[in-house]
């Protein structure tokens, strides 16, 4: 006679011979271990399955053809578009991280460097306005007969020349050296922000500025290139929508918003892919600029594919509005998208 039992996550009685709830699909028998909530969790997130193994083949040799079946309902055989892309991201940015890390320590050298010598360059600067102010009083004075000045004017002019070279040599470098002074002292930011030049009633958004750039200055700009990286996966992933905007403006009548939010989020999981291979090969090899070249190149070839086959469009129009996404994208979206991404990473350093 078979026994009855409770299923631990819908609570249902199921019968104890079950080895999965028919309700809700669980495990009847639910052992908890470290080996079971480690591959939950690879299986939960990324999917290690034969569903990527067929995703990643259908993405990589038939441009458009994942999107389309996605789309048309067969959904169960592939990966999730936005699962596809996260997976895929996380790859590429901890690959990345190798290469972003070199560059964060020969930027923060270079820095530091110039924070070292921009006193000995201003100092420069002032001898050389020093000299021009000194030849140009001397010029005055020998050519007092040709201009038909007084001796009374050539002097007044004189006194406000050196009125102006003793302010040109002592003004900066006299807060650069009070503000060196007060960040040694330790002393409150309110004086060092305000020995910076910062009004007392400055508005709050300049007051942040005034802060970040005192950072900056304290820090000797180390880790603004970390910065900066940190923030490019979240403004990646805002990046997104403008391109299915893009797509949307081009095929107004082939799909809801979603269908082309589909297709870009598998279209930029082959850009990242792509990007893993060529940091991949970098590593093994010294890759030659003009396969640098047509790689960059074969990213406008794929996507003339892909648009020809999601679309159900002619060779003629697939190649046209191609070419015209990524020239929009690439003029438009992007310089804005990286000033944004500079500016907030500023604020956020």
């Amino acid at each position: 006679m078979s026994t009855t039992n409770h299923c631990k996550n819908c609570e249902s009685t199921i019968d104890d011979s079950f080895e999965y709830c028919p309700y809700c699909g669980q495990e009847a028998t639910d052992n908890l271990t470290f080996g079971v909530l480690f591959s939950n969790t690879i299986e939960n997130y990324f999917s290690i399955d034969a569903r990527f193994f067929r995703s990643f083949g259908t993405l990589m040799l038939k441009p458009g053809v994942l999107a389309r079946r996605f789309v048309d309902g067969k959904r169960l055989k592939y990966l999730h578009p936005a699962q596809f892309y996260l997976f895929i991201s996380v790859i590429f940015f901890f690959l990345f991280s190798f290469s972003i890390r070199k560059a964060d320590n020969e930027v923060n050298k270079a820095l530091k460097k110039g924070f070292e010598n921009e006193l000995n360059l201003d100092s420069l600067q002032v001898k050389t306005d020093s000299v021009g102010i000194d030849v140009a009083k001397k010029a005055l004075k020998e050519n007092q007969r040709y201009t038909g000045m007084t001796d009374e004017e050539v002097q007044v002019i004189d006194s406000v020349l050196t009125l102006e070279q003793e302010f040109a040599g002592s003004s900066f470098i006299f807060k650069k050296n009070e503000l060196d002074s007060l960040i040694t002292s330790n002393a409150p930011q309110a004086e060092k922000l305000k020995a910076m030049g910062l009004r007392e009633d400055a508005g709050a958004f300049t007051k942040r500025v005034y802060t970040q750039l005192l950072k900056l200055y304290e820090q000797r700009g180390g880790g603004i290139l970390k910065a900066l990286y940190d923030i490019i996966p979240i403004a990646m992933f805002l990046l997104l929508p403008l391109f299915a905007m893009l797509l949307k403006l081009f095929y107004w009548k082939r799909g809801t918003f979603a269908h082309h939010m589909v297709f870009s989020f598998y279209f930029f999981t082959f850009l990242f892919t792509a990007f893993c291979v060529l940091i991949i090969a970098n590593k093994i090899i010294n890759v030659p600029i003009w396969i640098e070249t047509l790689f960059w190149l074969s990213f406008i070839f794929y996507l003339i594919l892909a648009l020809r086959n999601f679309y159900k469009s002619h060779w003629i129009g697939a190649f046209f509005k191609a070419n015209m996404i990524a020239f929009m994208y690439m003029l438009f979206v992007l310089p804005i998208a990286v000033a944004g991404i500079i500016f907030v990473s500023f604020l956020l350093y």
